[in-house]
């Protein structure tokens, strides 16, 4: 059973930080490339960060370039997302997500392309 496990949410104030994890299991995903996607209240969910397999490179939103890490440890089986300098609107429930194989790439943006997606965890940020 694949699972997608992410946690390191919580209630900051703006300016502050959080590492979040998402640990895998169930199969390997070294060659997989991973995602962050939030989801605030009452909006659609969006594309935060994503990493290639073997870290070859990363992408963010605008709305994080600059503030937001993205990184992987394919040893421990899990992605990091290092949040730094946190606003209000990045308030969210965050999820990891992964494609259903590896090696496979349809655009970050495009959440239809991700098989596998964690429970999601809160990030909420008072100003």
């Amino acid at each position: 059973q694949v699972q997608l496990v992410e946690s390191g949410g919580g209630l900051v104030q703006a300016g502050d930080s959080l590492r979040l994890s998402c640990v895998t299991s169930g199969r390997t995903f070294s060659n997989h490339a991973m995602a962050w996607f939030r989801q605030a209240p009452g909006k659609e969910r969006e594309f935060v960060a994503g990493i290639f397999w073997r870290s070859a490179s990363t992408y963010y939103a605008d709305s994080v370039k600059g503030r937001f890490t993205i990184s992987r440890d394919d040893a421990k089986n899990t992605v990091y997302l290092q949040m730094n300098s946190l606003k209000p609107e990045d308030t969210a429930v965050y999820y990891c997500a992964a494609p259903g194989r590896p090696f496979y790439y349809s655009g970050w943006l495009n959440d239809a392309g991700y098989t596998y997606w964690g429970q999601g965890t809160q990030v909420t940020v008072s100003s």
